[in-house]
């Protein structure tokens, strides 16, 4: 029997039990709220500082220069190319052992350094 199961058939065996010893469920209409006062403010939507809002004095000059510094460094960012580096990569034998390095740069051509393979030339 799956978990999903005993867990309902304990719940059901509980609720039987509770009607058995005289318990009663009452019915509750859609939409009721268990809060008793639905304008009353909630304590998680109490603030932190016991003061209301305050003015705050708006510095235009102030905001243009953050901007501008922002637009800058966003055109800054965007008019640099970026530029493929080379990586190396590591070149296995048939035996997964490590045989060479290669760097690959980014339009895939390769350049090989590392031991050179001589089995194929013969003397």
């Amino acid at each position: 029997m799956s978990q999903k199961k005993l867990q309902r058939q304990r719940i059901r065996q509980q609720t039987e039990e509770f009607l058995a010893r005289g318990g009663h469920v009452s019915n509750v209409d859609p939409g009721a709220s268990g809060q008793g006062d639905p304008n009353a403010r909630r304590l998680h939507q109490q603030s932190f500082t016991p003061s209301g809002t305050t003015e705050r004095t708006p510095v235009p000059e102030v905001v243009a220069a953050i901007e501008a510094r922002k637009q800058a460094k966003r055109l800054r960012h965007t008019a640099k190319p970026k530029r493929s580096q080379p990586k190396r990569k590591l070149i296995y034998d048939d035996f997964g052992e490590p045989l060479r390095w290669e760097w690959v740069d980014g339009n895939g051509a390769t350049e090989k350094h590392g031991p050179i393979d001589t089995s194929d030339s013969t003397d």
